[in-house]
């Protein structure tokens, strides 16, 4: 299966150099570029890409109301925010808005190629570097309104899966450790998201941490990723 790519980003070298990368890969295609966060909403509703790779600051429409206006519709593809500062503040906002994914411009290319792998395949993906600062931040804010998660009604496996969920495993670490199959990790993602009404697997991380069923500390002990 091919992997349809939109790039959005208002450095045409940085298009230019990702753009060179991924066509040299059998199973991803670029489908156009963006130089506007305008341009990435337009764009995605006339190529429906698989996945957007998602620069935050865009002239007209940054990268987080581009994100936010694009999940918003149904058939939404997969976002994936690549940002310069893996401390800005604006991945928080891009988390909010749906991204499933974040990644930072100083990454190998080979390894943001991976990156859209691993997101098209419906799993998130926050970069190391991103990962213990945004944790931070998420736990750090007010609780949304609305109910809390309620982690009552979880079966221990379920509990179990959530876990590692939060401290970043893939669902092949998952399987493996929890002695499972993959089809069965799947099933319990899909039921988690259901009952912790979650939109991806980034808010199942947020839900783990929020109820402190992850804490920083044991997710950096954790070893995945």
């Amino acid at each position: 299966m091919t992997v349809r790519v939109l790039l959005a980003d208002d450095h045409a070298l940085v298009r230019t150099a990702l753009q060179t990368v991924l066509t040299e890969t059998d199973d991803i295609e670029v489908v156009g570029e963006a130089a506007t966060g305008t341009e990435a909403v337009r764009l995605t509703r006339e190529l429906q890409p698989d996945v957007v790779l998602m620069d935050i600051r865009m002239p007209e429409m940054d990268g987080i109301e581009a994100t936010r206006r694009i999940t918003a519709e149904s058939g939404a593809p997969r976002i994936i925010v690549l940002t310069t500062f893996p401390e800005d503040e604006y991945v928080y906002g891009a988390l909010q808005a749906g991204a499933s994914g974040f990644l930072v411009k100083e990454m190998s290319l080979d390894e943001i190629v991976a990156g859209i792998r691993v997101v098209a395949a419906g799993e998130a993906l926050i970069a190391p570097s991103v990962t213990s600062r945004l944790i931070r931040m998420v736990v750090s804010r007010p609780e949304p309104s609305g109910p809390s998660p309620d982690l009552d009604g979880l079966t221990e496996r379920e509990r179990a899966v959530l876990t590692m969920v939060g401290l970043g495993a893939t669902n092949a670490e998952i399987a493996d450790r929890m002695h499972i199959t993959m089809p069965t990790v799947k099933s319990y993602v899909g039921r988690l998201m259901i009952k912790l009404a979650a939109r991806d697997r980034v808010q199942l991380v947020i839900v783990a941490y929020r109820t402190g069923l992850v804490l920083p500390s044991t997710a950096t002990a954790a070893g995945f990723g």
